[in-house]
């Protein structure tokens, strides 16, 4: 109830596509515009890591692993975040998570449940 939802994760082939949804909870619908929002992903045996963000005036970033692959947008009418991942490469296969950021970049939010992604011939 008070968690962001990701959804839209699967399994792809290297080179395949997809395409990532985060619906931000009612209690934050209030705040949700101007929150910098980003994209973590976790895969087995390593750390949470940001891949990348975007603030409220919709300027992005990303980490160098996903840059020219991926993109991050928003809409604000919608409360959702979305990441649009192509040529998808094994290295991507984790549990991808969405969450607001802090100014020192730190999450806001208790984190939801992800949305596996797994690439794999």
């Amino acid at each position: 109830q008070g968690q962001l939802v990701e959804s839209g994760g699967g399994s792809v082939k290297p080179g395949g596509s997809l395409r990532l949804s985060c619906k931000a909870p009612r209690m934050i619908f209030s705040v949700f515009s101007p929150l910098l929002m980003g994209w973590f992903r976790q895969a087995p045996g390593k750390e949470r890591e940001l891949v990348t963000s975007i603030t409220s005036g919709f300027v992005t970033n990303y980490a160098d692993s996903v840059k020219g692959r991926f993109t991050i947008s928003r809409d604000n009418s919608r409360k959702t975040v979305y990441l649009q991942m192509n040529d998808l490469k094994p290295e991507d296969t984790a549990l991808y998570y969405c969450n607001a950021l802090s100014s020192t970049r730190e999450p806001k939010y208790d984190w939801g449940q992800g949305t596996q992604v797994t690439v794999s011939s």
